[in-house]
């Protein structure tokens, strides 16, 4: 059934620290203890092993907001160090152990078993077509334990949201790095202290925010304009309205219900990171 785009939008807000616990100091430790150089080549081994052995070329493209050149310092070279089958074990084993401690009682609560259920109908319920890494995801065993469950589907969620927001952002002619500029101005900070992109070389930065700037997006101060504002203001209701399609599979009271039962998960997430 439709359910409103602001309970899709809620939604992506409780699964997001749900999913990202994949990037936290359990998991990275979990693959540093593999041989991997850095947080990075863990983060693109665990994220990228769903699609198998796919070229640095193809996990770029998957991933679309990675810089030239980013991708290919980590791809291949991490499947020198481990396997995409035990990267995913990994990542599945350490975010799971990551979420059981940040949460405390909760992971062993009657509500997080409701709440895995729930968000597990929504995750595996979507079609998977020209959603790449979800359907890399979809392939994968769905986790029999609770905590280690409710993060798949959120991963699940997760990913079939950063999958259409791919395709709004191609549809809007905006490229990865773009992307991340966009993201830094709706935040209120300048592109150059963003980051995901601060790193890069001043000079590529600085193309990429004068291209925006040609098309009318950026001012000369380096902030919104109004019709740069308006562009993403629509590519995040296009985005929300790509995402809606899991939820469809769940009446309005187990919709509510499964927001009401995250909530708290996402607060005591919230609250540990602060």
């Amino acid at each position: 059934m439709s359910h409103p785009l602001a309970k899709i939008h809620r939604m992506s807000e409780l699964v997001e620290p749900i999913g990202t616990v994949t990037f936290s100091e359990m998991p990275n430790e979990a693959f540093m203890a593999l041989g991997m150089r850095n947080y990075w080549d863990g983060y693109f081994a665990g994220r990228a092993a769903p699609l198998g052995l796919a070229s640095a070329e193809v996990v770029h493209a998957v991933f679309y907001n990675f810089a030239d050149g980013e991708v290919a310092r980590h791809i291949p070279w991490v499947w020198g160090k481990t396997t995409p089958q035990e990267a995913i074990a990994v990542r599945e084993h350490g975010s799971a152990a990551a979420l059981r401690q940040m949460i405390g009682k909760l992971a062993d609560s009657p509500g997080l078993v409701r709440a895995a259920d729930l968000a597990t109908r929504a995750g595996t319920s979507a079609p998977t077509e020209g959603r790449v890494l979800y359907a890399g995801l979809r392939a994968l065993e769905v986790p029999e334990e609770p905590v280690a469950r409710l993060w798949h589907a959120a991963t699940l969620l997760r990913e079939h949201r950063g999958d259409g927001h791919n395709a709004a952002l191609v549809a809007h002619g905006i490229g990865g790095t773009e992307a991340h500029v966009l993201m830094a101005l709706s935040l209120g900070m300048k592109a150059e202290r963003f980051g995901r992109i601060h790193h890069l070389p001043k000079a590529r930065l600085a193309a990429v925010v004068d291209g925006l700037r040609d098309r009318g997006l950026v001012d000369a101060d380096g902030g919104f304009t109004d019709a740069g504002r308006e562009t993403k203001e629509r590519i995040e209701a296009l985005t929300d309205e790509l995402a809606a399609a899991p939820y469809d599979v769940l009446g309005t009271d187990e919709l509510d219900e499964l927001i009401a039962r995250l909530e708290p998960i996402a607060a005591a997430l919230q609250a540990h990171n602060d």
